[in-house]
């Protein structure tokens, strides 16, 4: 069985979540000698060329999906697998086997989300899910939040297939340096501008001491956090940053904190954790099923309680040395490995 791929999101130059997902579970999927067909609209980086891998490149633009739907129906014995959108699988009908992989379903919560991209997923979503073979979800929240709003629908077993970290050979955080990172898409659910405030909130002398540094290409409604950046103390935005360049910023950072209103993994936060680096984040969902106990979790729409644990966490040496210890090992339980072996072990079922 040849396997087929919509890999656009994983040859764009500034990636995206779910490019980074599935760049590093393409990455992981290559080494196992099956035959692969990659669907794209653009030069695939060569990373992800081998020669057990077939590259189909379809028009860019509004139709390409049309394009890919019509191009897999001719083909025989072929499994698709759709892993950043829901069109393709609706537009198939069922003709050949699919397998969804949904991320999150920040498209039908409450948090603010782009118009479009909410009105595209509310449309298709459960259509998709209707006519894929597998259905599979980054993280149990998700799962959970999928079977919550689908229960009605007959739907295919659910298997939660996680992510795994950007890279497998790191070195351990020993940084003494006073920064904040904060590695995210600028939007309202990423939840900046409560940061910035309650970075403002800290003492002075810890203001004085320590950087706040926001990673992350402009999304959605991002205006305030920018303004806000902009004229706070000790505040800085960098834009998108390559991997090389937020390898560094890992490496250098004293503190990742990203406490989001929804996210369906937060591969972000895998990476602060592996390198032993003290996180704050949310209290909320899969953010709380990743870190365990190995980091600082805040409320996120309370910007006091942002502020105290930015406060304990830069300032409880004990606490710092705690989360230091901890996120490696929680981080051990993430891998595209394991990602793999669960897609492949379900798939080959049939």
């Amino acid at each position: 069985m040849q396997i087929a791929i919509d890999i656009r999101e994983a040859c764009r130059q500034k990636k995206a979540g779910k490019g980074q997902w599935l760049a590093g579970f393409l990455s992981e999927l290559i080494s196992r000698n099956h035959q692969l067909l990659f669907l794209t609209d653009n030069e695939v980086p060569s990373s992800l060329i081998t020669d057990s891998v077939n590259i189909k490149k379809l028009p860019s633009g509004p139709f390409w999906h049309i394009f890919a739907s019509s191009y897999l129906k001719k083909q025989s014995d072929i499994l698709y697998v759709s892993p950043t959108s829901t069109l393709v699988p609706c537009l198939l009908r069922g003709k050949i086997p699919v397998a969804l992989v949904v991320h999150d379903l920040i498209a039908f919560q409450n948090e603010p989300h782009d118009k479009k991209a909410k009105w595209i997923e509310r449309t298709t979503l459960k259509y998709a899910l209707n006519k894929s073979e597998y259905i599979f979800t980054v993280s149990e929240s998700t799962k959970n939040d999928l079977l919550s709003r689908f229960s009605k629908d007959n739907l295919n077993s659910v298997n939660t297939i996680y992510a795994g970290p950007l890279t497998k050979h790191i070195n351990i955080n020993s940084s003494n340096s006073k920064t904040i990172v904060c590695p995210a898409t600028l939007c309202p659910r990423k939840n900046q501008l409560r940061l910035i405030k309650a970075f403002n909130l800290l003492p002075d002398n810890l203001r004085d001491e320590y950087k706040l540094i926001l990673i992350g290409a402009r999304g959605w409604n991002d205006s305030n956090i920018i303004k806000l950046a902009e004229c706070s103390k000790s505040v800085e935005w960098l834009n998108y940053v390559s991997d090389d360049e937020y390898e560094r910023y890992l490496n250098e950072c004293s503190t990742l904190a990203l406490p989001s209103l929804y996210e369906g993994f937060g591969m972000q936060i895998l990476d602060a954790l592996q390198r032993g680096i003290p996180v704050l984040t949310s209290s909320r969902g899969s953010l709380k099923e990743i870190v365990g106990n190995a980091a600082s979790l805040v409320d996120p729409e309370r910007i006091e309680d942002i502020s105290t644990g930015l406060r304990q966490i830069l300032t409880d040496e004990k606490l710092r040395n705690r989360l230091k210890q901890e996120g490696p090992i929680q981080a051990e339980q993430f891998s595209w490995k394991r990602t793999v072996d669960i897609f492949l072990s379900t798939v080959e079922k049939v």
